[in-house]
């Protein structure tokens, strides 16, 4: 019951559910995590943080920079929960702007930014 009480609070931020629409997008880096939001760093790694201790997020670093991808939940609420979000943040106002400036973002970054891995 505990457990599931901290996967819950993990998607009770609006901040966090941003993220989460982001990530729908595939894995991303912390760097393009905050163009998309328009936050700074460390806003972004607390709640990242907050996500992964969750178990919404896994994350793996790669040089400098860490990249997070959400996690295919192990069990039913959670993708229950998961496919309820899929389906309402993108008709949402905020997530639909985070999602063009991520999207600009993505198209416009320098080679010296944060290199998003290839899928």
């Amino acid at each position: 019951m505990e457990r599931l009480a901290q996967r819950l609070k993990g998607v009770s931020d609006p901040t966090r559910l941003r993220i989460i629409r982001l990530l729908d997008h595939g894995e991303l880096c912390v760097c393009d995590l905050m163009a998309g939001l328009d936050l700074p760093q460390s806003t972004v790694s607390r709640h990242m943080a907050f996500l992964k201790n969750a178990d919404w997020v896994s994350s793996q670093r790669k040089g400098k920079w860490v990249y997070y991808t959400l996690m295919i939940p192990n069990e039913e609420i959670q993708a229950l929960v998961l496919q309820i979000l899929r389906q309402n943040l993108p008709a949402m106002q905020e997530a639909r702007q985070d999602y063009a400036r991520l999207i600009h973002h993505l198209e416009t970054k320098t080679t010296d930014a944060c290199a998003t891995p290839s899928k």
